[in-house]
């Protein structure tokens, strides 16, 4: 199912790939190989770095001329850009992974930039939060938050007794939404099915309390009121849609499930990357401005850009829909916002970095799943997410741009001392650490999941 991957050269490409990240030298980027670029995108807020970038003229000051298009769904996406249709777009995080190791669609897509993190939300119909809310404590008249999926899991005991099916929608198989929602279940003692690609099973019910089905994000409103689901993990504004409309409530943002999670990223074939290698550059330099005008001077431009996310060429849902997470506030139940100053982050905390570590954690959920179907060493992993992350493309961009004087030197993290390896992060639901160099440790922590064994 995967392509051949050795250790040992995964351990010497990471090796090199460090190596000529941090050495590169300083130097005028060339002009643009082609200049003409068609990139596409899902109407979500987080594409907001790419329409800031058009918006704002940073494409342009780049010497390219960007047409961008909204595409129907992330399989149409992908597909554009393995074929060419697209040279790059707003993609999944698992994504270039999954494609990269043969899972799905297989070629070999690249990231260079991370397009955010958080924004996400897991929302519930108006039936079952009146189900849950019994279970959930309370303080001040208010649900005490976060609210775990030990609350919703004697609903969804119920719904075993009396032999009906537990239905909630994500936005893909690879999506980082299918992986919160189900860590968030599984925190909460909830089974959310396993993969076994080497039977032919890629329903992703297998033992399920839960069955998760794709939904287009712009769909899980609507979906969610006819009754077809019951809750569903998707990116903004369609959690708040749900608030706006009466239909459901957004139970907890991916910010409480693990605090600052990396989100979506830029993707690229490896062939265009390697064919056009000043016009990536540029691509990403552009990207990076954007990214930083989105979150400088405490968000300050938030409004301005919620104005231009509401056109129907990008986001297309209203104003205050989509501000009332853009600008630092989420609504859960009708009237309980709170305020979640970091629920979209596009450029704090170095959130643009492609970290291999981050690469990695979407590789333990996928085998924790069942996607990937056998068990791999830790230096597969590696290896993996080397081939993929980028972050060599992205230090040239950045040191272009602080040579250019756009932005300075502690905008990034250290080039000479940066390994792409966080350090150990603690801040998950259910309290279980994550240490990305240590990935097959870091699987044997869970109670539910794979671990050495093939279904």
């Amino acid at each position: 199912m995967f392509r051949s991957l050795r250790n040992a050269v995964g351990i010497v490409l990471l090796s090199i790939s460090c190596i000529s990240f941090n050495s590169l030298a300083v130097a005028e980027i060339g002009e643009p190989e082609k200049d003409e670029l068609k990139f596409g995108f899902i109407k979500l807020t987080d594409m907001a770095p790419i329409a800031i970038a058009y918006e704002n003229g940073y494409f342009e000051d780049e010497g390219l001329y960007v047409t961008i298009e909204a595409q129907a769904n992330w399989k149409v996406l992908l597909d554009g850009v393995i074929d060419g249709t697209l040279d790059g777009a707003h993609m999944l995080a698992g994504q270039p992974l999954a494609a990269t190791i043969g899972y799905g669609t297989e070629a070999h897509i690249v990231t260079p930039f991370s397009m955010d993190l958080n924004g996400n939300g897991i929302t519930v119909s108006n039936d079952i939060w009146a189900k849950m809310k019994e279970h959930v404590p309370v303080e001040d008249g208010k649900p005490v938050h976060p609210i775990k999926a030990d609350y919703l899991k004697p609903v969804v005991d119920s719904f075993k007794a009396e032999g009906k099916p537990f239905k909630m929608g994500m936005v893909f198989p690879v999506s980082t939404h299918n992986y919160e929602l189900r860590y968030w279940l599984a925190a909460g003692g909830i089974h959310p099915g396993y993969y076994a690609p080497h039977k032919g099973d890629t329903a992703g019910t297998i033992d399920a309390d839960a069955l998760l089905s794709v939904t287009p994000p712009p769909q899980m409103p609507a979906t969610l009121e006819a009754g077809t689901i019951y809750g569903y993990c998707v990116g903004e504004p369609w959690n708040q849609q749900a608030v706006f409309k009466g239909i459901g409530v957004p139970v907890i943002t991916d910010y409480e499930i693990w605090k600052n999670n990396p989100e979506k990223v830029f993707g690229m074939t490896k062939e265009f990357t390697e064919k056009y290698p000043n016009t990536t550059v540029r691509v990403v330099k552009a990207l990076l401005r954007a990214a930083k005008w989105l979150d400088e001077n405490n968000n300050a431009n938030r409004p301005a850009a919620v104005k231009i996310l509401a056109q129907s060429n990008y986001v297309g849902a209203d104003y205050d829909v989509i501000a009332n997470s853009m600008t630092g506030t989420f609504e859960y139940e009708k009237g309980d916002k709170r305020d979640v100053p970091d629920f979209n982050v596009f450029f704090r905390y170095n959130a643009t970095y492609p970290y291999y570590s981050d690469a990695i954690w979407y590789l333990t959920q996928m085998r924790r799943w069942g996607q990937i179907s056998e068990p791999q060493s830790d230096d597969w992993y590696k290896q993996v997410a080397a081939d993929v992350y980028k972050p060599e493309i992205y230090a040239m961009a950045a040191k272009e741009l602080i040579a250019e004087d756009l932005m300075s030197a502690t905008d990034f993290p250290d080039f000479e001392t940066e390994t792409g390896f966080k350090p150990e992060q603690t801040e998950f639901i259910d309290g279980v650490s994550y240490d990305g160099s240590q990935p097959n440790a870091y699987l044997k922590k869970f109670d539910i999941g794979l671990k050495d064994e093939t279904l």
